[in-house]
């Protein structure tokens, strides 16, 4: 039974995993673009900080290139793994019978 269990939770496990990785890079690129678009508006609008608002939003700016870059990689990491688990997951189901 927990054995039957342990099978069901599997694919759920694994779409959770997947679903943590990509929403936590989304959720930080989404934090630098903000960065951006408001510090850029605050150097254009000569409003707070001004002078020192617009080298930070080009800080900002490439720190989202960059974490663009990292998001692709870890996007086809992610699918790589995704993939192996799923392959070693399937294998149990189909060889169920076999004890090595």
């Amino acid at each position: 039974a927990i054995e039957f269990l342990s099978f069901l939770l599997r694919p759920v496990t694994l779409a959770l995993r997947l679903f943590g990785n990509m929403l936590g890079g989304h959720v930080a690129l989404k934090i630098f673009a903000g960065f951006v678009v408001s510090l850029g508006a605050m150097a254009f609008a000569g409003e707070g900080l001004g002078l020192f608002a617009l080298p930070i939003a080009a800080l900002s700016m490439t720190m989202v290139v960059a974490l663009t870059a990292l998001e692709f990689l870890v996007a086809f990491l992610q699918a790589f793994v995704f993939a192996v688990l799923t392959c070693v997951y399937l294998n149990d189901v189909v060889n169920l019978g076999d004890n090595h």
